[in-house]
């Protein structure tokens, strides 16, 4: 018999994804607990801890840090790597961080059906529908060049890699392409591949598609392994921030919030690509300015609104592929 994920075994996840298993332990911080893990030692201090996995999606959260946003806020942000941000999501939940930057997986929605006190607070980088796109399908070289695949029609009941796998944020943006060519995220075989894997996994022919991000998509079209067969639709946004149910309530985070819009309206027009943000880019997410300044960015609303229509949309999409149990959650109920 399958084992359900309840939100307490999901925090138990968490934890680990994060390394903090013995802190919310010791510390008290578990659900219903205000210990040194808890809300109650970190907002209402003034210190805003937030899980992240470094990505120029997240960039307005990054510029607001550098250029001091959160501090002309009074606020104390404190920036905490985890391995999968989507994973991480209980953590707010039960008060161990206030906030998380993450995909929108069916994890999120599960565990709101189940209960998980949390709410999607902004979304985040979105697709530009242009080619180059910060996000693209790509092919095997191998398949492109042999002429049988040359639309995403053709990829039905091939092997498509997907970080995270189907459920994951990648998978609403692999649906939403497929949708323009007549198929659905269940005629294709969803492949959990890490992101930096997927080169090696197009080449191998482990794969024969895959859905990275840029710089990943430019990498493995200049080694000749792989070229873009179609980009998500003008739009598509898959990711966000999410804030624990208590912290969504306090004044901090208002202040916190208000901080991120104005790193977020510094990346409007010619600012997503200006030299200080692709510097400030660069040293947040660990990658090269050079290689930074090549990639096609997202785009993000001044506002950092949330995409209720675009929720919808990718809750339908994982329930048609069978990845939601119980009832549909209302979407406003999972927003502020």
């Amino acid at each position: 018999m399958t084992r359900r994920r309840t939100p307490i075994r999901l925090l138990l996840l968490a934890l680990g994804t994060l390394g903090l298993a013995a802190t919310a332990c010791a510390g008290g911080g578990g659900p219903g607990q205000d210990g040194e893990g808890g809300s109650a030692g970190g907002a209402a201090s003034g210190t805003v801890r937030v899980a992240h996995v470094p990505s120029t999606l997240f960039a307005p959260l990054y510029l607001a840090q550098a250029k001091g946003y959160f501090k002309e806020q009074g606020i104390d942000v404190r920036l905490q790597k985890v391995k999968a941000g989507q994973d991480a999501v209980p953590l707010a939940a039960y008060g161990n961080v206030e906030a998380v930057v993450a995909g929108f997986s069916a994890g999120l929605f599960n565990g709101v059906s189940e209960g998980l006190k949390v709410k999607v607070a902004a979304s985040m980088g979105a697709s530009t529908g242009e080619d180059p796109s910060p996000t693209a399908l790509e092919v095997s070289k191998r398949l492109a060049d042999s002429g049988k695949v040359d639309d995403p029609a053709d990829l039905r009941g091939r092997k498509v890699a997907v970080a995270g796998g189907p459920g994951a944020a990648g998978g609403y943006q692999l649906d939403v392409i497929l949708r323009k060519s007549g198929l659905r995220l269940k005629d294709v075989k969803v492949v959990n591949v890490p992101i930096p894997d997927m080169r090696t996994a197009l080449a191998d022919g482990g794969v024969d598609a895959a859905l990275p991000p840029a710089p990943f998509t430019t990498a493995m079209e200049e080694a000749g392994v792989a070229e873009a067969l179609a980009v998500p639709p003008k739009g598509t946004v898959a990711t966000g921030l999410i804030l624990g149910s208590d912290f969504a309530g306090m004044d901090t985070s208002a202040k916190f919030l208000a901080a991120l819009r104005k790193g977020a309206a510094d990346l409007q027009g010619k600012g997503r690509t200006s030299p200080k943000n692709v510097g400030i880019l660069a040293e947040a997410t660990g990658q090269e300015a050079g290689v930074l300044r090549k990639t096609p960015p997202y785009q993000w609303s001044p506002r950092l609104t949330v995409d209720e229509r675009q929720l919808s949309k990718q809750q339908d999409a994982y329930r048609e592929a069978g990845l939601l149990k119980g009832e549909p959650v209302a979407i406003e109920d999972m927003t502020r």
